[in-house]
């Protein structure tokens, strides 16, 4: 009966993980979503521009990983790590070019 139970709990588990995905990149603002914030020039760091463009200007966090530029689902996690490279962990909804966030956590 534990094996039984064991079971059902590990293809939950296998289950709950698929269709997750890492993506490593920066964290910025949809007014620069390619990361270059020598345009806008809202602050002396990219940190500082993007914070600004997402409070001024409306903007919304996005992750760009040098080629793609990606929603991030959890925007209040995302500042923490405005204008810095990060590894996030989710689903992609590629509708919406969104990723439903597990985890943020900065690239060393």
């Amino acid at each position: 009966m534990q094996a039984l139970i064991f079971g059902f709990l590990w293809i939950a588990a296998l289950a709950a993980g698929q269709g997750e995905q890492r993506f490593i990149g920066h964290v910025t603002d949809s007014e620069c979503a390619n990361a270059n914030h020598s345009q806008m020039q809202m602050g002396e760091t990219d940190a500082e521009c993007t914070r600004a463009c997402i409070f001024a200007h409306g903007a919304l966090y996005v992750l760009y990983d040098g080629g793609e530029v990606y929603r991030l689902s959890d925007q209040m996690a995302s500042e923490e790590f405005a204008g810095k490279q990060v590894r996030v962990t989710g689903r992609l909804d590629p509708e919406t070019q969104t990723i439903h966030m597990v985890s943020i956590n900065a690239e060393k």
